[in-house]
């Protein structure tokens, strides 16, 4: 069984969803504290041939509050759906996949009806691995282990223990935080995985790189994709 661990994010670039085909079972660490600045509620696409940030507004962002528990703010989300899917079909009209890739982001954002942001944030992740056809099974941290007053590398550990998990792999971000050593000793063989240079077609600007998985499904083929999902390396 191998074991993936990530905080949910907005529409996360290509680089997540490396991690979640490289496993069986990848869990969303959504009952720790919410990171201000952080990838959860937002992403980069390209506009005007630049990288553009994109912004869901939330009521309650703060790192006093879970992930789990930081709200969007509904009011302003209404407004700000227009915009964004405005400002997706201006951008993108002349992809190649954007009708299709334009319906999944629609999907998402009008067909969620609830108030967090780390639920909205799981329900992107599972449309785009569906689009994909990845199939590992996603799961939530605070619907399943009942771990949280443990922290970093121990309750990493304690999440595999419960799995039965004999790989565990690690963003390459995390290589000072946990050893191999101690994962060994516990039959868990601990890599990280690096993720090798992606590009692609960018209608014929030059290449804009570490943007949201949106502007790699708007230019490639899911079968290019699927390629690109097996350029990386365990560290």
């Amino acid at each position: 069984m191998k074991v993936a661990i990530m905080q949910p994010y907005l529409f996360p670039y290509i680089g997540y969803f490396q991690l979640i085909a490289a496993v069986d079972k990848f869990v969303v660490y959504d009952d720790v504290n919410f990171i201000k600045g952080g990838w959860i509620n937002r992403n980069n696409i390209l506009v005007n041939k630049k990288s553009n940030l994109f912004t869901v507004p939330l009521d309650n962002s703060s790192s006093f509050f879970l992930i789990n528990e930081t709200k969007i703010n509904l009011k302003l989300y209404s407004i700000w759906k227009i915009k964004f899917l405005r400002t997706i079909e201006q951008s993108y009209k002349k992809a190649p996949f954007f009708n299709e890739v334009y319906s999944l982001i629609a999907n998402v954002l009008d067909n969620y009806e609830g108030d967090l942001i780390s639920k909205l944030a799981v329900a992107s992740i599972k449309s785009v691995c569906e689009h994909l056809k990845i199939q590992t099974e996603i799961i939530a941290t605070s619907e399943t282990y009942n771990n949280k007053r443990l922290s970093g590398q121990e309750r990493v550990l304690d999440i595999c223990s419960i799995e039965n998990a004999t790989y565990y792999i690690n963003p390459i971000g995390g290589l000072q935080l946990y050893s191999k050593e101690i994962f060994k000793s516990k039959n868990i063989e601990l890599n990280f995985i690096k993720s090798y240079s992606i590009a692609y077609k960018q209608f014929d600007n030059k290449f804009v790189s570490w943007l949201s998985i949106i502007d790699t499904m708007m230019f490639n083929s899911v079968e290019e994709i699927n390629i690109m999902l097996d350029k990386y390396e365990l560290v």
